[in-house]
């Protein structure tokens, strides 16, 4: 491979995430080549590889056997992704798993030692990293301009809407668990990523369960160990005009929050706005995203061709232990301890 060798990608999963973003993506890019598609879903997979003329298989098997690739993004029902992801690096090829990168600790420690041991690229899908705006929140936080971080709060809130059928994501066994582990995952992930990975000591939770069999809102409580306090809401249940996606950093010397990006430090005894230019995110909310997944894989790709170190994924196993330990409390109606 040399770098004006289009990388050879496969896509293992035709749902929506892979139909709206990472096949748009990664086909209008000149330095990829999409060889194939996988999906039992024989119309599916069907559909959207004469769309995009590829070829197409019924598993990830048949992808890695049949066709050279370097990578392979996984697209598919949460519980498969343990497994898939393992193979895929037992195979020797690079892997972008969407979120979240397992449904438990076990499955995201067994992907995390099988990168390691193959020397291979295992990239958690949590595209909030990518964002100018958490970025630049991110990196006032590092640099202690905010002062000492009491508390911080993140909320992912989803509309309600009609529910043509269940789903996949609605189920015990194929999602692992619902709005928490759906959105909860990565809003626990925004905290601790733009906090620079403290350790959570603690955990109260509670959910709403509705009619299904997983939860559609849920409330995160946890404490780090050097005190302080962090909050997680999430809901597919919300009732506003838009989905409402938001964080809030607090600090002795100032604060932020974001979206939109605003960041005030003490001067004087007083706040002053010292909000960075450049970070806002564009207006139109579906560009905003498509943005941050194109520097995912720009990200993804650059490791892939050893222009960037290899990163560990070993943080998303203390995400898992947190969401563990939530479903636990919220089972127990108790704390838990870390």
């Amino acid at each position: 491979m040399t770098d004006t060798t289009p990388l050879r990608v496969g896509v293992v999963g035709t749902g929506a995430v892979a139909q709206l973003i990472h096949l748009p993506l990664l086909t209008e890019r000149r330095d990829v080549e999409v060889v194939a598609l996988a999906d039992p879903d024989e119309l599916r997979v069907d559909t959207i590889a004469r769309r995009y003329d590829i070829p197409k298989v019924d598993s990830v098997e048949e992808l890695l056997g049949g066709f050279e690739v370097d990578a392979v993004v996984l697209c598919t029902p949460n519980h498969l992704h343990a497994e898939m992801a393992v193979a895929v690096l037992e195979a020797g090829r690079h892997v972008l798993v969407e979120r979240p990168l397992a449904t438990d600790v076990a499955g995201a420690r067994r992907i995390v030692d099988a990168a390691e041991a193959a020397g291979r690229v295992a990239l958690p899908g949590m595209s909030h990293r990518f964002r100018p705006d958490v970025a630049a929140l991110k990196a006032f936080v590092s640099s202690g301009r905010l002062g000492r971080i009491y508390a911080a709060r993140a909320a992912w809130m989803n509309r309600a809407v009609p529910m043509r059928r269940i789903g996949w994501r609605q189920r015990i066994d194929s999602a692992g668990g619902g709005a928490l582990m759906d959105l909860g995952t990565q809003a626990i992930d925004l905290l601790l990523w733009v906090l620079g990975q403290p350790r959570v000591t603690r955990v109260t939770a509670m959910a709403s369960r509705a009619d299904l069999e997983v939860e559609d809102a849920a409330t995160v409580v946890m404490e780090t160990e050097d005190g302080a306090a962090l909050t997680v809401e999430v809901s597919w249940n919300f009732f506003s005009s838009e989905d409402r996606h938001y964080a809030r950093v607090l600090g002795t010397e100032g604060g932020g929050e974001l979206p939109p990006l605003e960041i005030c430090t003490q001067a004087g005894g007083r706040p002053m706005d010292v909000t960075p230019r450049g970070g806002e995110l564009p207006k139109d909310g579906r560009d905003r995203y498509r943005k941050a997944y194109r520097r995912e894989h720009d990200h993804f790709f650059r490791m892939v061709r050893g222009h960037a170190p290899i990163e560990s994924a070993e943080d998303q196993i203390h995400v898992m232990e947190i969401v563990e330990a939530a479903y636990r409390s919220i089972e127990d109606r108790c704390e838990v301890r870390l």
